[in-house]
């Protein structure tokens, strides 16, 4: 019997073949007729990759090698439990960040994540990526919200972790070790949230200057009791894209009392730098932060190469500001250390990396044209450190047979 008959007899599963490709796309309706397939899978070894709406398919070394079987949890899209006085959720991996912001909204509440395509992103992808964004600043990676996860393991065997209180300290932290795995551990079929209460006022200031001035302006914000929300360093390519200027840009995003915001302004405004200020309110911030996000994050043409690099915070500046960077696209969260570029250009690529280590960073490529053959020599994750043989345990105790997303993640994990 094909494969794909073998999939469709199991029920509760909608399957189709991709055109052009070997690559079955299964959607299983339930959690039971997802831990079939991957039953089905282990028995044949089969390869399978896990995806929510397809939007980080092309990250790490995905796709290399077109898997038999493309799961998705896209039709396991609910929210299980809101606790509203807790501040926590817990929803199916398939539902769309999307849309438990609009329901959370009805509580004045929310999800403090800003991934790449939130309108699209389900919340499986989002922690399998461990994909936060701008809002890392004030609350957090993505792995600092997530209380609790469930998740099937390659023999279809349900497994949790975790619970759904934000004080629980029972067991191993297996939520940390399953964020950020590339659905190389095992699928995520439901997560638990932290929830913050939805700000009342915000805004949004732009600070465009050179790269000295912005240097002295962020660390003074940065050594202060200020308390912004997002904080993030942009590149003079980047500015000059958006329109914004030609120097330097520092953004800075306040979302708590107008008293505040107001009072927090004013000390940053009256610091004695020579840089140009702009203030950004109600639609025109969001719309500024989707644009900025959607410039930088986004692919635009076949041949883009979105990064994701990390160096010292001190060091921000002046590897924005360097030739090497300047003219980029490139957005540096400032108390992290992590930030993303988009460039075209594969050997510029080369000598960012080598720079970037040399000063104790790193930088990876997560998307990336699938066709460029010069990317060979270029291996997407670039990792020095000395845990390869830990991660490849850890890999072999979860996965035996290696058929979750096979060689996706680090060290072809």
């Amino acid at each position: 019997m094909s494969t794909f008959n073998q999939l469709s007899s199991l029920g509760d599963l909608l399957v189709e073949q991709i055109p052009g490709q070997e690559t079955i796309l299964a959607c299983p309706l339930t959690v039971d007729s997802m831990s079939k397939v991957l039953q089905l899978a282990s028995l044949n070894r089969w390869s399978v990759v896990p995806t929510g709406q397809g939007t980080k398919l092309t990250w790490g070394s995905a796709m290399i090698n077109s898997p038999k079987i493309l799961l998705s949890t896209k039709k396991l899209n609910k929210i299980l439990d809101h606790a509203a006085s807790d501040l926590t959720v817990t929803v199916e991996a398939g539902l769309q960040l999307s849309q438990l912001q609009k329901e959370l909204a009805k509580f004045r509440q929310f999800l403090p994540i800003d991934p790449a395509y939130r309108d699209l992103a389900t919340l499986g992808g989002i922690v399998s990526t461990a994909d936060t964004g701008s809002y890392r600043q004030r609350y957090g990676s993505l792995r600092d919200l997530v209380l609790g996860l469930s998740w099937l393991r390659s023999d279809g065997q349900l497994a949790k972790a975790g619970g759904k209180v934000v004080k629980n300290v029972a067991g191993y932290d297996l939520m940390k070790l399953l964020s950020g795995s590339y659905g190389t551990l095992g699928v995520i079929t439901s997560i638990t949230f932290r929830l913050y209460p939805l700000p009342s006022d915000s805004l949004t200031l732009l600070i465009t200057g050179k790269a000295e001035e912005i240097n002295l302006l962020a660390q003074k914000i940065y050594q202060s009791s200020l308390t912004p929300s997002m904080f993030d360093l942009l590149s003079a390519g980047l500015v000059t894209r958006l329109g914004l200027g030609e120097d330097l840009g520092l953004i800075v995003r306040w979302q708590t009392t107008a008293e505040s915001i107001d009072r927090q302004k004013e000390i940053v405004m009256a610091e004695p730098y020579n840089c140009q200020f702009k203030v950004y309110q109600g639609e025109a911030q969001d719309d500024l932060w989707q644009e900025i996000k959607s410039t930088i994050r986004h692919k635009d043409q076949q041949s883009s190469i979105i990064c994701k690099f990390g160096i010292k915070s001190s060091c921000g500046v002046d590897f924005l500001n360097s030739t090497l960077a300047k003219s980029l696209l490139g957005q540096f969260h400032f108390t992290s250390g992590i930030g993303y570029l988009k460039t075209t250009e594969i050997q510029s690529l080369k000598e960012l990396r080598k720079f970037l280590e040399a000063q104790k960073g790193f930088l990876t490529i997560l998307e990336r044209s699938t066709t460029e053959n010069s990317f060979e020599s270029l291996e997407p994750w670039g990792y020095q450190g000395n845990s390869l043989d830990l991660m490849s345990k850890i890999k072999q105790q979860f996965d035996p047979l290696a058929i979750l997303s096979p060689g996706r993640f680090i060290g072809n994990i």
